[in-house]
């Protein structure tokens, strides 16, 4: 199994890089709660990750998936995309985080705590 951890505080760049390989070369998987600003990081796949969140603590409604490239250009490293991510009962009914505000939100916080 790929480790995932909650990230809370900053991180540096290699232990941001640590997790290239672990299963992805390029990607990194991770889930935003929007709500507590903290991010489930790494894993093979983005449910696994919303199952640590939700055993911490998280609510449903504020987990959102999405991928980080750490080696793409600026404006190409935070990609908002996710299965978890389909969720008609909230106005999202496809892969791709909808709502502004929550990209807006996703976006903060991965900025806040990956050196992206």
């Amino acid at each position: 199994m790929n480790p995932i951890e909650i990230i809370t505080k900053r991180i540096t760049e290699e232990r941001l890089r640590a997790f290239l390989g672990k299963p992805f070369a390029e990607m990194i998987k991770f889930v935003a709660d929007v709500d507590r600003g903290v991010i489930a990081l790494g894993g093979e796949m983005h449910s696994n990750a919303e199952i640590i969140l939700l055993e911490n603590g998280s609510l449903q409604k504020d987990l959102w998936g999405g991928n980080v490239y750490p080696n793409a250009k600026e404006g190409e490293r935070i990609e908002y995309a996710s299965l978890i991510n389909v969720r008609p009962s909230q106005g999202n009914p496809a892969l791709e985080v909808q709502n502004v505000a929550i990209k807006e939100k996703m976006e903060k916080i991965t900025k806040n705590l990956l050196p992206i």
